[in-house]
């Protein structure tokens, strides 16, 4: 049963991409950035691989990614900023959050003030989760949008870039692309599990 979870995810971030190009890319990465696990670290090289052939641009990527990861942090931002803490201590299990994954991200914000959606959308978990207590303390929208904004931007880029210099590894072998795609498959496949199992370990050491 699992594993057929697993290959679904799978299917879907790869159809997904392949179907409907930037777009798709954008709605994974809101996907994402809304607290669902479908890690950007799968999603931004996997497209970025695909730049060898021409299929997408690094800067369209990153447009690509960050629109979409701004849109996404928009619905934690306004779980924040209407709900509060108490509503994310009670429902925040459905999304993967841990009681020390938001206090993480509250420490976070904390430290960096308004800087904080900046730097955070930068670093892995934090980034996903750090729109939060941006909402809770009702950091002003605009100034909030925009720092999410550069922030994923420069992730996304940077992670499509990785994307696209595995690529070059593989050029001499474009021939037989196809005979990849079970390797690719592969390392979705592992990004994935790690990264439900890590969460689901968290909510299970909550309870």
């Amino acid at each position: 049963m699992i594993a057929n979870i697993f290959s679904h995810i799978t299917n879907f971030i790869i159809h997904t991409i392949d179907l409907w190009g930037y777009t798709g890319v954008a709605v994974l990465m809101a996907i994402e950035s809304a607290a669902i696990p479908l890690p950007s670290e799968v999603i931004m090289p996997f497209a970025g691989f695909l730049v060898a052939s021409q299929r997408f641009s690094l800067l369209g990527l990153g447009l690509a990614g960050a629109t979409g990861s701004t849109i996404g942090s928009w619905l934690t931002y306004c779980l924040g900023y209407y709900g509060g803490r108490p509503l994310i201590e009670r429902y925040g299990h459905w999304v993967f959050l841990s009681e020390r994954e938001l206090n993480l991200t509250e420490k976070f914000f904390k430290k960096f003030g308004h800087w904080s959606t900046f730097f955070g959308r930068l670093l892995p978990v934090i980034r996903t989760f750090v729109s939060i207590p941006a909402g809770i303390s009702k950091v002003d929208f605009l100034s909030f949008t925009i720092t999410a904004f550069i922030g994923s931007f420069i992730w996304s880029y940077f992670l499509a870039w990785l994307g696209q210099r595995l690529g070059e590894h593989w050029h001499d072998l474009e021939n037989y692309f196809r005979k990849f795609d079970i390797l690719i498959v592969a390392v979705i496949v592992i990004f994935i599990i790690y990264w439900i199992r890590r969460h689901l370990k968290a909510v299970s050491l909550r309870s």
